[in-house]
């Protein structure tokens, strides 16, 4: 009897073991991926700043060395020549300053008008709502040429060519689609209840727009002029159609600069960081509200 009685608890216990083996194998395998996961997402961003830090790393060096083959990794003298350099020998802060103006109008603007659209066209819909915002994508997606030509026609006949105000102006009509886009979806995330308890205290549409939307729609009109203001900052080939010496700005002047002298082109790799400096700070301030802006709309429940 005792033999017998044996056999069962000897398999249970076995079982019962091999069980729990694999359950701890399973337990740390989990609490590896995390792990294996970092490890990934750093070479991976390691691969995507390493052309970024190849830059930094040349316009700190001497030009003899920044360019020499073999290149130096080490063992040189550290030096700000460059942006000393570009500063003091080009119209850099000119061109700063252009950039800079440029990307404020052509934001505040985008807003003004595609505030009061994207709340019509969420709070009306109808086939004119619907074809108005297939055209905007189809105009957005039109090649960027398309666009600027007519664009420059109508500036030199406007005689406002080479101008801040007509690289702005061109810029609100070419991002204005994605900013209507945005807004749209933010605006549709509002319960029109809010819109009808408003009105019934006595608020006419734009009243209503003004004291009760806006104020909701803020982490929404934030996102959209964020990526406004990116996209007007970095644009090349509208600012290179529409201007030419006096509105220039910074991205044509670092174009203009490659392929000349060493030195010049030390000068557009410092260039290239200070216009790129701005655009990593604004990203990690506002990815707060960037990613939750996309992700979530305007309001919640």
């Amino acid at each position: 009897m005792t033999l017998i009685n044996k056999a069962p608890s000897t398999r249970a216990i076995t079982t019962g073991d091999i069980e729990g083996t694999s359950a701890r194998a399973r337990r740390r395998a989990r609490a590896k991926r995390p792990v294996v996961t970092g490890i990934l997402l750093a070479i991976l961003c390691l691969l995507m700043l390493s052309p970024f830090i190849w830059m930094t790393l040349s316009v700190t060096k001497p030009t003899d060395v920044a360019f020499a083959n073999p290149p130096v990794l080490w063992g040189y003298d550290f030096t700000f020549d460059a942006f000393v350099n570009l500063w003091e020998t080009t119209y850099f802060s000119d061109y700063l300053v252009n950039t800079l103006v440029v990307a404020v109008v052509s934001t505040v603007i985008a807003l003004i008008i595609g505030i009061p659209a994207a709340y019509a066209l969420s709070r009306f819909p109808s086939y004119v709502s619907a074809i108005l915002l297939v055209l905007a994508l189809i105009f957005r997606a039109l090649p960027r040429f398309a666009v600027v030509l007519p664009m420059y026609d109508i500036s030199r006949a406007l005689g406002i060519y080479d101008t801040t105000f007509a690289l702005a102006i061109a810029l609100v009509a070419i991002n204005q689609p994605f900013t209507i886009w945005l807004l749209r979806n933010f605006f549709a995330e509002i319960p029109r209840e809010l819109d009808e308890a408003a009105m019934i205290d006595g608020c006419t549409r734009i009243g209503m727009l003004r004291r009760v939307m806006i104020p909701l729609m803020g982490p929404g009109i934030l996102t959209a002029g964020i990526f406004v203001f990116l996209f007007a900052f970095q644009e090349y080939l509208t600012a290179l159609i529409l201007t030419d010496s006096s509105s220039k700005t910074v991205p044509v002047f670092i174009a203009t600069q490659l392929g000349q002298t060493l030195p010049m082109l030390q000068q557009a790799g410092a260039a290239s960081m200070l216009l790129t400096i701005p655009v990593i700070l604004i990203a990690f301030v506002a990815q707060k509200y960037l990613v939750a802006g996309l992700s979530d709309g305007a309001v919640k429940g």
